[in-house]
């Protein structure tokens, strides 16, 4: 279904088609007399979009600055075809640009998030499960990003195919790990946050039940991504302990959290910025997001400089 027909079953009146304003998805941002709002992808199908919702809904009501679906005349979120669409106010506020006191406030608001979610998965957000990776999956991987780097005159660390085989091979030991779960966005990257001045949660969309660790990983290695105003390199030591400082007022991690750390991290970068660098081979060609690739694979190769402590 085309999105000017979606967005006029949202009570939206357009002449043209619209533009997304998010190259990887469809994220439209329209008009209404009342102001601005955004019309997006969610979660499918809707019995997953309205979990979602309840999960969103209940920690606003606790105090997280996360947006939740703008109360319209119609049902929202809801269904076209095979996919799901939610409408949420526009939140205006500035851009992330690297400063030490957002980066602080960003590990605070996930440490608010984290300390919320309930013991058990009640909201019934999807459960993490991946850990089927495979050594030909690396193997083919790692190909590609050779290939993709390559035209750009940078020669890729053969140790990465290393450590990501060592992450195929540890990850059945990582999923029998007594890990704590948590209910989270799953997403938490600077691209999806506002500062109005403290930092608010505009993309919720990617929530689950996650290893608390692993939605830690992410941080780490993707804070950055695809976000023109931030630095073109992943948090700095000093800056990951500042993201620390802030998540630690609210968060203790524990014993089997912290010996597992490295491994969680290792297998992170398999899942999410593995097929990153293989699959989206456009991004090369983007000299500040080649350099931010170039950066992760050096501190991949070094994760020990990042700690828990």
């Amino acid at each position: 279904m085309k999105a000017k027909t979606i967005a006029k079953n949202f009570g939206f009146e357009l002449e043209e088609e619209p533009i997304s304003i998010y190259p990887f998805s469809p994220v439209y941002r329209l008009k209404r007399p009342e102001g601005d709002f955004i019309v997006k992808k969610t979660q499918h199908p809707i019995q997953k979009a309205n979990r979602l919702m309840k999960y969103t809904k209940t920690i606003n009501k606790q105090g997280i600055e996360v947006i939740i679906p703008a109360k319209i005349s119609v049902e929202n979120p809801r269904t076209f075809d095979e996919e799901t669409y939610v409408v949420y106010p526009f939140i205006h506020g500035e851009s992330y640009v690297g400063k030490d006191w957002e980066i602080q406030e960003a590990g605070r608001l996930l440490g608010r998030i984290h300390a919320l979610s309930p013991v058990n998965n009640e909201f019934e957000l999807d459960i993490y499960n991946v850990f089927d990776f495979t050594e030909e999956e690396v193997t083919e991987s790692f190909q590609h990003i050779v290939q993709n780097a390559a035209p750009h005159g940078i020669t890729i660390n053969p140790k990465l195919e290393v450590r990501l085989l060592q992450a195929v091979r540890q990850q059945a030991e990582l999923k029998q790990a007594d890990l704590i779960s948590v209910a989270t966005p799953h997403d938490f990257k600077a691209n999806n946050l506002v500062y109005t001045p403290k930092p608010y949660l505009i993309d919720p969309d990617n929530a689950g039940w996650i290893p608390r660790i692993f939605d830690l990983a992410l941080v780490l290695l993707l804070f950055h991504n695809e976000l023109v105003s931030a630095p073109d390199r992943p948090f700095t030591k000093q800056q990951w302990h500042l993201f620390l400082l802030g998540y630690g007022e609210f968060v203790i991690l524990s014993q089997v959290e912290k010996a597992n750390w490295l491994k969680a991290l290792k297998h992170v970068f398999l899942d999410e910025v593995m097929w990153l660098m293989a699959d989206v081979e456009e991004d090369w060609q983007n000299s500040v997001q080649r350099t931010l690739f170039e950066n992760l694979i050096q501190l991949f190769l070094d994760f020990e400089e990042y700690s828990l402590t």
